[in-house]
């Protein structure tokens, strides 16, 4: 069992210790209790754990919000003062170390302190508590040997971190984070690692090409994968070809399946108005398919022709190719942790490359090539070539110092990249995302690493109360985009310590990366030597440090290899260059990026973010974990929104949301607007017509967010200032 309840011994109360979390915390009583086991399902939520206890009160040493639910599970009240008269009643307390849940037949008082939530009874009664695991880091490790049949046991075993079978799966919290995967000589199963029964078996042939596009399915759909020859699902009394095009059909499935339970949940525990089931222009029982098994209901969703569903689909997020190597199985589980669209390509283009990356980008000759294009960018600067090489002889991040230019036929003999790089160009995709794992560093795509995302669970639920942002410059030519300290921190309810230092020697550079900070922002210059400090270079990949820093921006040219190094000694992700970047279009770029970080984005979303605006994005790519941001949003989600001013009063605004942090793939969310009272599933993109100035700018200062107006980025607090985009 995965949580256990004990009595406390120097007060009164139990102790709830959850072994997966490895956390343990305390709630008090009014009385001595002891707590025996009651029977889970007596609760209207899920729970891992339930107990009863006699008591008058219940309280927790923690703020929180308390929601209150009739016996049928009708939502009557949520808040943190309020009292409620005798009757049955289904409780939520959140937030908790666990997800909380009480159920009792009394009334009751709710009140809180500035260190405590109390829930008081009107009289003494049996209370049951319910318990469970937030499952946001993994319940073991299971080691296999990595042939490919062996393996299918392993990932077979993914679907055992879901909370249910219930189209509530859906839910983010009702996951629960796979169990990881090791190498070994012998299969073995930690014990808190227990398979779920849901009658779906995933049949492909055992090749790594075929199973690893499956791992996703396998986890959402707590599958058996077994091995066969045409690949295919399976339930009781039906079959779903996955051929022709394995890879495209898996990827469908995922989308469609998913899409559907969203809709079906709302006849569960919460029936809200959700946009995308009024919406929807498929004619089913909703209700019937709610209440069917898994197996049966999957079935009866995949009986529906993926092209009747496909136009209201969201863009889905994140699609991540994994090379069909053994060497990539740990890689497994975050992946479909992630929900991620997996793709197993056996083959990959290398980017052609004589001496630089300029080529990989937009398909043009290489960076010594003497054509050359100059463009504006938007907003001013001066943008790359076709290429991506810097144009007209700018000056660059890369020259060996300070005040070197180097344009489109500049000598690649300095800062180039190293032969032994070898650059490859992934196939497009139709997601918003995209990552790579395995050999090579792939153009405009995540570079994805295993110690990288083990740091994500070494972080776990950190409560931090101020955020460590430290900006770096290391030449006086890119003094502007210092100033960027002045867009961290601009956020109520978050506090940062943000420091700006300059010319740092290699000794203080070593100290500065040693150090524990959140966020490093980077300016200057990195070439074959390393990073350019006041007295010399400092090359990452050859000296022996222990990187303290969280995450990073090394805005400076060609800067993979030192980010690189980096993330192998200790970084969880950071945002690095490819090739030579122009000082200009670099500092928009670094100053978009400041903002978007402050705003909540992870690193992944926000370089995407930065690519509408600035073609000089797809020079630059994440490394590590993509997902890796350094605070949360004001609201939880993140957004980004475009605004259309052609009508003469009022505005057309769109609102694309992508999951971020706990508020993942299936997340509900909704705007503040009053024109638009519905609720969403992330990754909805929202489209509200007609929207009036005022209610719009009152909307624009709830929140710090990227907006597009017309094509052109700017920002919810400078919009709101001026009372309306386009004034």
């Amino acid at each position: 069992m995965s949580i256990d309840i004990d009595p406390l011994r120097e007060a009164d109360g139990i102790t709830v210790t959850d072994h997966i979390e490895n956390t343990q915390f305390e709630v008090y009583t009014d009385r001595p209790v002891d707590p025996r086991p009651r029977p889970a399902s007596d609760h209207y939520f899920p729970v891992d754990t339930s107990v009863a206890v006699e008591t008058g009160s219940v309280e927790i040493p923690r703020v929180a919000v308390v929601e209150t639910r009739d016996g049928e599970g009708s939502l009557l009240s949520r808040g943190d003062c309020y009292e409620m008269p005798d009757s049955t009643y289904h409780v939520g307390i959140d937030p908790a170390p666990t997800k909380l849940y009480l159920t009792f037949d009394a009334g009751f008082s709710v009140s809180t302190t500035d260190r405590t939530t109390r829930i008081d009874l009107d009289a003494p009664a049996t209370v049951g508590l319910g318990f469970r695991s937030l499952h946001q880091t993994p319940a073991g490790t299971i080691t296999t040997p990595t042939d490919p049949e062996s393996l299918m046991d392993a990932v077979s075993l993914l679907g055992s971190a879901l909370q249910t079978t219930s189209p509530e799966r859906s839910f983010p919290t009702l996951r629960g984070h796979p169990p990881l995967i090791e190498p070994g000589e012998e299969f073995r199963v930690p014990e808190r690692v227990e398979p779920v029964e849901s009658g779906v078996r995933i049949v492909v042939p055992p090749e790594y090409r075929y199973l690893y596009p499956v791992v996703s399915l396998a986890y959402y759909f707590a599958a058996d994968v077994v091995p066969g020859d045409a690949p295919r699902i399976e339930g009781d009394g039906w079959t779903y070809p996955l051929e022709p095009e394995f890879e495209a059909r898996a990827a469908e499935v995922l989308r469609q399946s998913f899409h559907m339970d969203c809709l079906a949940r709302t006849e569960g525990f919460y029936p809200v108005d959700l946009h995308e089931r009024e919406t929807t222009g498929l004619d089913l029982d909703w209700g019937r398919l709610y209440d069917l098994p898994l197996a049966e209901r999957l079935g009866e969703y995949l009986d529906v022709p993926f092209e009747a569903v496909e136009p209201e689909l969201p863009q889905w997020t994140l699609t991540t190719d994994v090379r069909p190597d053994p060497g990539n199985v740990e890689m497994l589980p975050f992946v479909a942790g992630e929900l991620s669209i997996v793709r197993s390509p056996e083959t990959v283009t290398p980017a052609d490359d004589d001496g630089g990356v300029g080529v990989g980008f937009f398909g043009g000759a290489g960076r010594n090539s003497a054509a050359t294009t100059r463009r504006e960018v938007p907003g001013g600067g001066v943008d790359l070539d076709s290429r991506g090489s810097p144009a007209g002889g700018e000056f660059v991040r890369g020259a060996a110092s300070a005040g070197v230019t180097r344009g489109a036929d500049a000598s690649t003999e300095r800062g180039a990249v190293p032969a032994q790089t070898e650059f490859v160009r992934p196939e497009p995709v139709d997601t918003v995302e995209h990552a790579w794992v395995g050999d090579g560093v792939p153009l405009d795509a995540n570079k994805a690493t295993l110690d990288a995302y083990h740091r994500r669970l070494e972080v776990g639920q950190v409560e931090q109360s101020r955020i460590s942002v430290l900006v770096v410059c290391n030449d006086d030519q890119m003094r502007e985009e210092g100033n960027v300290a002045d867009l961290y921190g601009l956020r109520d309810m978050v506090q940062f310590d943000i420091e700006v230092r300059h010319d740092r020697t290699r000794e203080e550079m070593r100290e500065t990366l040693e150090s524990d900070i959140d966020f490093l922002h980077y300016i200057g210059h990195v070439d074959d030597r390393g990073m350019q400090c006041a007295d010399g270079y400092l090359d990452l990949t050859d000296e022996d440090l222990e990187i303290g820093v969280s995450a990073f921006l090394l805005n400076a040219c060609q800067s993979y290899q030192q980010g690189e190094a980096l993330i192998h000694r200790g970084s969880r992700g950071g945002i690095v260059t490819l090739s030579d970047v122009a000082n200009s279009p670099a500092t928009k770029l670094g100053r978009i990026i400041a903002r978007l970080m402050n705003s909540g984005f992870n690193l992944r979303t926000a370089l995407h973010v930065a690519k509408r605006e600035l073609i000089t994005g797809h020079q630059y790519i994440v490394v590590g974990d993509g997902g890796t941001t350094i605070c949360q949003s004001r609201s939880g989600g993140i957004f980004a929104v475009d605004v259309k001013t052609d009508k003469s009063k009022n505005y057309d605004i769109s609102a694309k949301m992508y999951p971020n942090g706990p508020y993942t793939n299936g997340s509900l969310v909704g705007l503040n607007l009053d024109s638009d009272t519905m609720n969403y599933y992330v990754p909805e993109e929202i489209y509200i017509s007609d929207v009036g100035r005022k209610e719009l700018t009152s909307f624009l200062e709830l929140e710090l967010l990227p907006v597009f107006v017309d094509g052109a980025l700017a920002w919810s607090d400078q919009l709101a200032e001026d009372q309306g985009p386009g004034l």
